[in-house]
């Protein structure tokens, strides 16, 4: 992704104290130190202007966090990704990061219930940035849409990464899915795996039993090697193996 002057981190900070509802960290200066240090300097304008647009949704903290969007941006980059996945896209904040980071003639295939959140604020966005053209916009539910693109011809190993940021109960069916999807060697990103941290509190919310359900087949799943991470709200990454 294209950096910006360092100048920008300023402005880019403003109103970023509240980004912190969207980490496990527990120190608010620290992580506002790994924003404007780290994630600011090098955000693209384009990017900035849908991260603060985002912001004013009344649902912002569906949105993916800064630091994870530009994980996303490194991971893209080192898999050399030219096609992807996104399940779950709301305003496309990190939908714009995937396609910064994609070449020219790279695809995303996007999947949601609804354009609404996308089309009010995130389109107008992603037109101005020129990236448009890589993103194939499919409405409807994430189940069906997977499996009629495990139907289609060509497309079994055909993505180098996915991102999941829909229905966790359901994470297990996009997973099964995903790794007939995505190639080996490619990545396949969940996001919220720590549910806030309540998957290691009892008695049990329904959302933190199925994360924890989920949790425990992947480590246990062979065909892919997996890395747990403490940022934002928990994200699993699984490299395919098999």
């Amino acid at each position: 992704m294209p950096a910006t002057g360092a100048g920008e981190g300023g402005k880019a900070a403003a109103g970023s104290a509240s980004l912190h509802s969207k980490t496990l960290l527990k120190s608010e200066p620290l992580y506002q130190y790994i924003l404007e240090s780290t994630v600011f300097p090098r955000e693209p304008d384009f990017l900035r202007e849908l991260r603060v647009a985002t912001a004013s949704h009344p649902m912002a903290v569906m949105a993916a966090s800064p630091d994870e969007v530009q994980l996303f941006g490194l991971l893209l980059e080192m898999l050399g990704a030219r096609n992807a996945i996104e399940v779950g896209v709301f305003t496309g904040y990190s939908l714009l990061a995937t396609a910064l980071a994609l070449p020219d003639d790279g695809k995303i295939v996007a999947i949601d219930v609804t354009r609404e959140s996308y089309d009010r604020v995130g389109s107008p966005v992603i037109e101005k940035a020129g990236v448009a053209h890589k993103i194939d916009f499919r409405v409807g539910l994430a189940l069906p849409v997977l499996d009629q693109m495990v139907a289609e011809e060509g497309n079994k190993g055909a993505f180098d990464f996915a991102f999941v940021d829909a229905d966790k109960v359901n994470f297990l069916n996009y997973h099964e899915r995903l790794l007939q999807l995505v190639r080996v060697g490619g990545l396949i990103a969940y996001d919220n795996t720590l549910w806030g941290g309540s998957v290691a509190a009892t008695p049990d919310e329904p959302l933190a039993a199925a994360t924890r359900e989920f949790n425990a087949a992947i480590a246990t799943d062979s065909r892919v090697h997996i890395c747990q991470l403490a940022i934002a709200d928990g994200l699993m990454l699984c490299r395919r193996v098999a």
